[in-house]
């Protein structure tokens, strides 16, 4: 890696730390919303997204970590969810290994790892704060994580010392709320960021001396939605609606062009840049 001064390598990683800060939901509205937590979705839409990928394994991501996991290597899965980015790999991997810190999503992960029949081993907590009970992968893969992530600095370089081969992470163009922002301006009357990008994400890996490469390319967008009412409740508890004002989220979404027959919001397809680089 080569060398940055101090305030070359800090100020991207600020600006990110600082855009991601900005898509906090204000304080009044989430004591209005009730218990749920609009970051935290259904367990069954992560299970439903693996099963689809390794079933028809295919994209950039995929190609970047099949091409340095061959002919056979060892995966780490940093953020795994129900396992759409290590799974698929199963048939050229020795062993994986998940991170994530939710119990429910790893039970999750062991179960679709034993149905594909690859060896898993999970590891429970925030990324990179366990990093240090982790073991090394051949492979390390990141999807749909980043944005997640304020410290990126510390969280890609604990992947980069855990990589041998390659650091593979895929995330999409824009925040993945953003489909929701003209929805939070009409329920709430609320103005929602544009920044961070992932453009963004890239200057500050660069900034830190990875030496990323990055590919933009779209997915086929698959409605998380298997009817309508499922769409109001999800997008509901998203936008920290209270139950009452369902009525004004189901005009609110036909206004944006929702067909309550195919539920989804937002474009057939979804814009993501995959970014790789080479361990550390």
């Amino acid at each position: 890696m080569r060398a940055e001064s101090a305030g070359d390598a800090t100020a991207p990683l600020e600006r990110w730390r600082e855009d991601l800060a900005s898509w906090a939901i204000p304080e009044p509205i989430l004591r209005a919303a009730g218990p749920k937590s609009p970051w935290e979705l259904p367990r069954q839409l992560f299970v439903d997204r693996t099963r689809r990928l390794v079933a028809w394994p295919s994209g950039h991501t995929y190609q970047r970590a099949l091409e340095a996991l061959r002919p056979r290597g060892t995966v780490l899965d940093v953020g795994c969810g129900a396992g759409a980015a290590s799974l698929p790999l199963a048939p050229h991997a020795s062993a994986m290994v998940g991170v994530d810190e939710h119990p429910g999503m790893l039970d999750a992960f062991r179960t679709l790892g034993a149905e594909v029949g690859c060896p898993v081993e999970t590891f429970t907590g925030r990324w990179p704060d366990i990093a240090g009970e982790v073991p090394a992968a051949d492979v390390v893969v990141c999807t749909n994580v980043v944005y997640n992530v304020a410290d990126l600095g510390p969280f890609a370089l604990e992947m980069t010392r855990h990589a041998r081969r390659r650091v593979v992470v895929e995330l999409t163009a824009r925040h993945p709320m953003s489909d929701l922002n003209p929805l939070w301006l009409r329920v709430h009357g609320l103005v929602r960021p544009e920044r961070p990008t992932a453009d963004d994400a890239v200057a500050a890996l660069r900034a830190m001396g990875l030496a990323v490469e990055s590919h933009a390319w779209s997915r086929q967008a698959v409605s998380e939605f298997a009817t309508y009412r499922d769409m109001l409740a999800v997008t509901g508890q998203r936008l920290c609606l209270p139950t009452d004002r369902v009525d004004d989220l189901d005009a609110a979404l036909r206004e944006l062009g929702v067909d309550p027959e195919h539920p989804r919001l937002g474009t057939p397809m979804r814009d993501v840049v995959t970014l790789w680089w080479p361990p550390g």
